[in-house]
């Protein structure tokens, strides 16, 4: 039983160390193998707490491990990456402050470990989101990077683009802005409709821009997550 009972933290240990192939390929500018490994991390995320409640099982020392792992792969890999593309982006700018710009990306590390520290602490967040989730953020920015970094024009402008979406960013993950989860408390239609759809929105973006999709489901899930948060105002 009691390997058994490891397996959750087995599962979240891959994780990790996915996070971990994922940042030397980020800051090796490899950024399909740093997407593919992040995405792997994404998966055993998802798996790690599937196996725990399959068991029944959770502990304090999971939940840490947890989020351990999650700063790795979900903070410092994306980070790494935004990171290597600032440095492509900086090479041909004339500018004292040039080579310290890519530094600025390694703040979204930074704000996912406030955000992973907060969900820890926070009892509201059992069937919901107080804040964009990290997998979230991190799969938004490694496909933006893997997909688009190739063609953005190595300009001042699009490095101060680049440095503002990262602070964005970071607002998002730890600002109390409401964000529905793919958590079921039963499969009927009308308790779960925009998960349904959310779902269905998602595989059809997969299935059309595949690697690129997730510049567009993420903000789609950001912006779902408003709308729902302002009807319910409007409603009360």
């Amino acid at each position: 039983m009691k390997k058994l009972y490891s397996l959750p933290n087995c599962i979240t240990c891959c994780n990790l160390l996915c996070g971990a192939v994922a940042c030397y390929f980020a800051f090796q500018a490899s950024y399909g193998l740093a997407f593919l490994f992040i995405v792997a991390g994404a998966i055993f995320d998802f798996f790690d707490g599937f196996a725990a409640r399959l068991i029944n099982q959770s502990s304090p020392i999971g939940k840490e491990l947890d989020s351990l792992a999650d700063i790795i792969t979900f903070g410092l890999a994306p980070s790494a990456a935004v990171f290597s593309l600032l440095q492509q982006q900086c090479a041909t700018i004339s500018s004292p402050a040039a080579p310290y710009l890519p530094f600025a990306a390694l703040l979204m590390a930074a704000f996912s470990a406030l955000r992973l520290a907060k969900f820890n602490l926070d009892e509201r967040q059992t069937m919901g989101f107080i804040g964009l989730p990290t997998p979230a953020n991190a799969l938004f920015w490694i496909s933006l990077v893997y997909c688009f970094g190739p063609s953005i024009p190595q300009t001042l402008t699009s490095v101060a683009v680049l440095i503002i979406g990262v602070v964005v960013a970071g607002f998002l993950l730890v600002g109390e802005v409401p964000m529905f989860a793919l958590k079921f408390k039963n499969f009927g239609w009308s308790d779960n409709a925009t998960r349904y759809l959310f779902i269905a929105a998602s595989a059809v973006m997969l299935c059309v821009f595949r690697e690129a999709a997730f510049c567009y489901i993420i903000p789609l899930y950001i912006l779902i997550s408003v709308g729902l948060t302002v009807f319910a105002k409007q409603q009360s």
